[in-house]
Order: structure tokens, then C-alpha cells, then sequence
């Protein structure tokens, strides 16, 4: 087992996990700041109106996104499953 092997696959796992949890964080951020700026604006100080629309944004990137999500990690699992064997000497 070689020391760069096993460090390849960690950089892949975590660039997966950034492409996992990627669109669902960025829609998290916008919506949070849409919010916070209309709150600011109008002088609502509700502390649930955030909740609900990122709640609603992050549910609706995960249904559109869901089956490349799926697609990559199934990618990453069978390429894991063939690299096991050159892991064990």
C-alpha cells in the first residue's frame, strides 16, 4: 500500500463531499442572505422566517441534484471497491 495511493483517496473523498454538499450550502447562503436583507429593510426581527424558505430552497436543490449526487458517489464507491485490493500487500 503506498502512501500516495491512500492520499489520492482522501483528496477524492473530500472533493466528492465538496460536490456533495456543495449546491445545498450555496442555496443555504443565498437564501439566508435574501433573507436577512429583507428583514433588515423592513424591520422584521422574526427569528423563524429563516427557517422555513431555506428549508424549502435546500429540499428542492436536493430533489433537482439528487440523482448526479447519487450518480457520483456510486462512481467513487465502485472505483473505491476496485483500488481495495492493490491496498491490501
Amino acid at each position: 500500500m503506498s502512501d500516495l495511493m491512500v492520499i489520492d483517496i482522501g483528496r477524492n473523498a473530500m472533493v466528492l463531499m465538496l460536490y456533495l454538499s456543495g449546491p445545498m450550502l450555496v442555496t443555504a447562503l443565498v437564501i439566508g442572505l435574501a433573507v436577512s436583507l429583507f428583514q433588515t429593510m423592513t424591520h422584521i426581527n422574526e427569528m423563524t422566517m429563516t427557517f422555513i424558505p431555506k428549508i424549502v430552497g435546500v429540499t428542492l436543490v436536493l430533489l433537482f441534484f439528487l440523482p448526479t449526487m447519487v450518480q457520483l458517489f456510486r462512481d467513487f464507491f465502485v472505483d473505491l471497491m476496485k483500488v481495495i485490493p492493490n491496498l491490501i500487500p
